[in-house]
Parts: structure tokens; C-alpha cells; sequence
């Protein structure tokens, strides 16, 4: 696992969704709000909530490290603290005691932005959330059956940022100073 990134974290935005979607919520739908949670931060604040690993997929952009827990190919205590397996392409919050004010790794404003996610997308089928995606993601190339990188500087500069290079590089810089840190 990539040391700067926080799985911890990761969980409790996939359970805030949840949160609001009565405790469970489908796969396909959950990924792409992330992802566009993860790119609406980068637009108010030049930074990534997650710090994911970003690419594109056939159903459109996704965070690739927190995808892995969503799907199960990857596993963590952290992330089983707050969510757990549901039914059928569905996950579900790991205790339904759990509430907002246990997403302890969340600021105010990270929490604004996932509010302001749901509020424009969370009413949404997930077909249409990952047509939205497809639409209006320029970032996202159809990768056509495989996954293939998207550059955080290709998301700033879809974003409008005129120093899209400096702001990735900030990005990468963060990894590599939390890296540090750990090792």
C-alpha cells in the first residue's frame, strides 16, 4: 500500500455516502461521487481529498486505491471499521450506530464538499452519475476494457488552473514528504 495514502480517511468518505444513502450504498454509484468529491476539492483547493492514485476505467474515473477496498481486492482494518460488504454490488456501512461525527479523519471543509456532492448527485441512478462522468470529466479517456492513468496535472488543467503542472507537482511533493515521514 502506497504509505501517504490514508485508508483511514478513504472509509470515512465511502461512509459518509453511505450515511446518506440510508446506510447502503451500490458500488458504481459510490465510486464516481468520490472521484468527483476528490475533483471538486481540487478546484476549491488545489489539492485532492484522498490523494488517490487517478484513472480511467470503462465506467468512467475512479480513485483507484480506495476502489480496491470497495471491491474488496484490497483490505484493512481501517476500512472495515466503517464499511462492510452489503448485497449484490453494494456496500454498507460496518455499524449503523456510526454518524458523521465519527468521521474524525474529515475536515469542515472536506465534509462541505462531500455535502455539496450529494446534494447535486446523490439523487442520482448510478448510470446516470457515471454518464455524468463521461460528459463532463474531460480528464477520463475510455480506456476500452482496461485502466490507464489519469495525471493529476490532466484534472487541474480540465479544472482551468493555469499552473496545472505546479499544482500536480504539489500533489506528488505531499506524497513524497508523508513517505518520508513514515519510513
Amino acid at each position: 500500500m502506497a504509505p501517504w495514502f490514508n485508508v483511514r480517511k478513504a472509509a470515512q468518505v465511502a461512509a459518509y455516502f453511505a450515511l446518506q444513502d440510508e446506510g447502503e450504498i451500490n458500488v458504481l454509484k459510490l465510486t464516481k461521487l468520490i472521484y468527483l468529491a476528490d475533483r471538486l476539492f481540487m478546484e476549491k483547493y488545489d489539492r485532492p481529498i484522498l490523494n488517490d492514485y487517478l484513472v480511467s476505467m470503462d465506467h468512467g474515473p475512479v480513485n483507484s486505491l480506495t476502489y480496491g477496498f470497495i471491491s474488496g481486492t484490497s483490505e484493512s482494518g481501517d476500512w472495515d471499521k466503517f464499511i462492510a460488504d452489503g448485497a449484490k454490488h453494494m456496500v454498507a456501512l460496518a455499524n449503523s450506530k456510526l454518524s458523521e461525527d465519527d468521521l474524525d479523519e474529515l475536515s469542515d471543509a472536506e465534509l462541505d464538499i462531500l455535502h455539496s456532492i450529494w446534494k447535486s448527485f446523490g439523487h442520482m441512478d448510478r448510470f446516470v452519475v457515471r454518464d455524468y462522468t463521461h460528459e463532463n470529466c474531460p480528464e477520463w479517456e475510455n480506456p476500452h476494457g482496461s485502466s490507464n492513468p489519469i495525471p493529476y496535472e490532466r484534472v487541474f488543467k480540465a479544472l482551468g488552473k493555469k499552473k496545472s503542472p505546479e499544482l500536480a507537482d504539489s500533489v506528488l511533493g505531499d506524497r513524497k514528504a508523508i513517505s518520508k515521514l513514515i519510513s
